[in-house]
């Protein structure tokens, strides 16, 4: 049986968030990605949309999405899933930090950003 263990620190880091490229981990994990969020207040994307699915796991906070035409406000213990080619977006919108484990299900990040 093959396995690799990594610590957050191993994966690359953009802010406040960490990256895990499944392509970049060998055949076991290939078929998908995700970010590792910690966002302080205010902190979030801005819109964009994906050509797969993303699920996005709330551990801790609370957060506002914009999903498609509809707001959606999402706590800690909710899953959001949106779907291929539907523009999101989220903030924190909570007086604390937003942890959240953000799930593409892709390889690699394909991101087609629709605002400056």
């Amino acid at each position: 049986m093959s396995y690799k263990v990594l610590d957050r620190n191993d994966l690359r880091r953009d802010g406040d968030t960490y990256e895990f490229e499944g392509y970049l981990h060998g055949d076991a994990n290939s078929n998908i990605s995700f970010i590792w969020v910690d966002l302080p207040p205010g902190g979030g994307p801005r819109l964009h949309k994906h050509a797969y699915e993303e699920i996005f796991i709330i551990q801790e906070g609370s957060a506002t999405f914009t999903v498609g035409a509809e707001t959606v406000e999402a706590k800690a213990g909710q899953v959001i899933l949106v779907p291929p080619e539907t523009p999101h977006k989220f903030i924190n919108s909570g007086e604390g930090r937003l942890r959240q484990v953000d799930i593409h299900l892709s390889k690699r990040f394909i991101t087609e950003w629709l605002e400056d």
